[in-house]
């Protein structure tokens, strides 16, 4: 179909509005399979980010569990995860305003587990010991006098409201995956401490646990310093399995007879960065049969294996992002999107392999001509290294450009950093594409899914490597006539917009940029942020305060006077992994430079905008100042901003 209007990039109209992203989107979370019940959680910007259960019953029929206005979200490591659990129709869940747990029948109102406590004890990574009555899960203690919250592994009773829970582990800086033998009788869980991330080094115990529920007996299986443990898993006769980057790829493993077994030995990644609780790549459908998923090359896959054999299947699908696998008997359940196709829970018969949607994260029915498909690309970087990142192209049937023109380049740096992208449908990114500007989603050197010596290159090299891969992504596309090399923004948030402001400060390339809740002073970081990162960049930059000066030297607000070009700042108030003032200090620096610079602070928000308004508003700003910059004419009216310097 040719286009009946020609105007230039970035001022095409689009059906992809901010509305439209706001109110027809929610946010899919974590699952939960109850008998013959599909469980999951619906993060909704039109309910102001309220997280509600949601159950599937057999005849497919969707239906809220929590009531307004509880909010199933746990604050355990500010990121959360693992927030709620079923059994036999119970609902138990984390409630996000005051962080105590709650029970709730079917039909009736949720009652509270825990005693009030101003949200100082949090809980997370629920599980249910039905034998003894009692739910099992890790709590952050913010009670105490000194400077870190404690964590512990606890038990907590079903059916009374107690004070905090009985400690079953405890001693280690972190906990995670409490994970319980089909008998009852052992406990495995994951544990790290200071200056470790999940990613970077956990160790696997397995104890006893008595008749009466407490501990006994405890045993390292396997993990320490420099190997990553990920999702301890039961099999249903009793075997422990996990995922370990001993081999420098997340591969699958079983603890049996004694020893350790390798299940898979490839250069994929079954694991994923512990960020959240409860993540799952894998789950089982009998003692004979597992289902994992794995990413290969920023692409995730499905597949089936035969634990006696160990033969890997693939399992056919049309989905490129894939997470959160459950199984019950036959059946297997996930969250799952691809370029196409909306993030979904997703249930497939493992049997026919016949797949059906339970839910989509968007009932949009967005014309494929609009869709931008993206193309994985790899480029080459510095050291003669090769780095990864998927290329979206300007897609709208409706318009074309002046002949000649090329198309301003967003390049998104993600966040983490060690985290990853992938292809999938993300309305956000076809706000952009679908107006006129090309993408360039990068996963630089010290993302996850290529490897732990990929992941490593940004050890000590933040703020560096991050930025170097950004600008060889554009450079890359720059030379193969993508771009246009004059209007190339970077945009990112939390720490891409740290990757953000060090490309803007520290280098030369991009023309403007746009940072959301980014880090502008690593040394205020350092100090201020929460116990989960407090000790994150000592890996990323060097230990504190040894290496100050190098905080210093790599810190874009120390730098402020090296700024030349446009930024719009977007910052919640209530964020606490990267607290306002690393934003308000860094926009005062260029107020006093005279430079174009918007600042949008939004109440009631934290690391990551949940609400519909906050959304729109920054989505529409963001357009509005880059409309502003580049002096191009927006085909729809927007709210404008106040941009100082202008």
């Amino acid at each position: 179909m040719s286009p009946s209007h020609i105007a230039p990039y970035g001022s095409w109209k689009s059906p992809v509005t901010a509305d439209l992203i706001t109110s027809g989107t929610v946010s899919l979370e974590e699952i939960w399979v109850d008998g013959e019940d599909v469980y999951w959680i619906e993060s909704r910007p039109s309910e102001r980010g309220r997280c509600v259960i949601v159950r599937c019953s057999p005849d497919n029929q969707i239906t809220d569990r929590t009531p307004a206005p509880y909010s199933a979200r746990t604050s355990v490591h500010e990121y959360g995860g693992g927030s709620f659990a079923v059994f036999n129709k119970i609902l138990y869940f984390a409630n996000s305003s005051d962080q105590r747990l709650y029970r709730q029948e079917e039909n009736k109102a949720p009652k509270p587990m825990t005693t009030e406590s101003e949200s100082q004890l949090r809980y997370a990574d629920l599980i249910l010991d039905s034998r003894r009555n009692r739910l099992i899960c890790v709590r952050e203690d913010h009670t105490g006098k000194t400077r870190e919250p404690m964590n512990a592994i606890v038990s907590v009773k079903s059916g009374e409201t107690v004070e905090s829970g009985d400690v079953l582990i405890s001693g280690n800086d972190f906990y995670a995956s409490p994970r319980l033998s089909p008998d009852g009788t052992k406990l495995a869980w994951l544990s790290w401490d200071h200056p470790n991330m999940p990613w970077d080094g956990t160790e696997l115990w397995v104890g006893e646990v008595q008749s009466d529920g407490s501990m006994g007996k405890k045993e390292k299986i396997a993990g320490g310093p420099k190997e990553s443990i990920f999702q301890p898993e039961w099999s249903p006769d009793g075997v422990l399995y996990f995922i370990s980057d001993r081999t420098e790829w997340w591969n699958l493993y079983r603890f049996a007879n004694g020893r350790i077994e390798p299940i898979t030995q490839m250069e994929v990644e079954f694991g994923r960065p512990q960020w959240r609780f409860r993540m799952s790549t894998y789950a089982f459908e009998s003692s004979e049969r597992l289902v994992a998923s794995y990413v290969s090359k920023g692409l995730w896959h499905l597949s089936a294996i035969d634990t006696k054999t160990l033969k890997l299947q693939e399992i056919k699908t049309s989905y490129s992002m894939i997470s959160h696998v459950w199984t019950k008997g036959e059946h297997a359940f996930f969250i799952a999107g691809a370029p196409a196709e909306p993030m979904s829970i997703v249930e497939i018969n493992l049997q026919t392999q016949k797949t059906s949607v339970l839910k989509k994260s968007s009932q949009v029915a967005l014309d494929s001509n609009f869709v931008s498909i993206p193309q994985a690309i790899e480029f080459p970087t510095e050291q003669k290294k090769t780095a990864h990142a998927f290329y979206y192209p300007p897609t709208n049937k409706d318009f074309s450009a002046p002949k000649g023109e090329k198309p301003p380049l967003i390049v998104l740096s993600h966040g983490g950093p060690t985290s990853a992208v992938t292809a999938r449908q993300d309305l956000q990114l076809q706000y952009w594409t679908s107006r006129g500007f090309a993408l360039l989603d990068v996963n630089y050197g010290g993302s996850t899914g290529f490897g732990r010596p990929y992941r490593e290159r940004l050890n000590g090299q933040w703020g560096v490597v991050d930025v170097d891969d950004c600008i060889n992504g554009a450079r890359y596309l720059n030379e193969q006539g993508l771009a246009d090399a004059n209007r190339v923004i970077i945009k990112g948030g939390s720490a891409g917009g740290y990757t953000t402001l060090c490309a803007l400060t520290f280098r030369n390339f991009f023309k403007v940029g746009a940072c959301y809740f980014g880090v502008s002073d690593l040394e205020v970081l350092d100090q201020n942020t929460h116990k989960f990162e407090s000790r994150y960049s000592h890996s990323l930059i060097g230990p504190y305060p040894e290496k100050r000066d190098l905080y210093r030297a790599r810190s874009p607000l120390h730098h402020a006077e090296k700024l030349s070009c446009p930024i719009i700042f977007f910052q919640g108030l209530d964020d606490k992994i990267v607290p306002p003032n690393q934003s308000e200090m860094m926009v005062e620096a260029l107020r006093k430079k005279k430079i174009p610079v918007a600042y949008l602070a939004f109440e009631g928000e934290g690391h990551g905008f949940r609400r519909g308004e906050t959304i729109k508003r920054a989505l529409e700003a963001e357009l509005y100042f880059y409309s502003k910059i580049f002096e191009f004419e927006l085909a729809e009216p927007i709210l404008s901003i106040k941009i100082e310097n202008l």
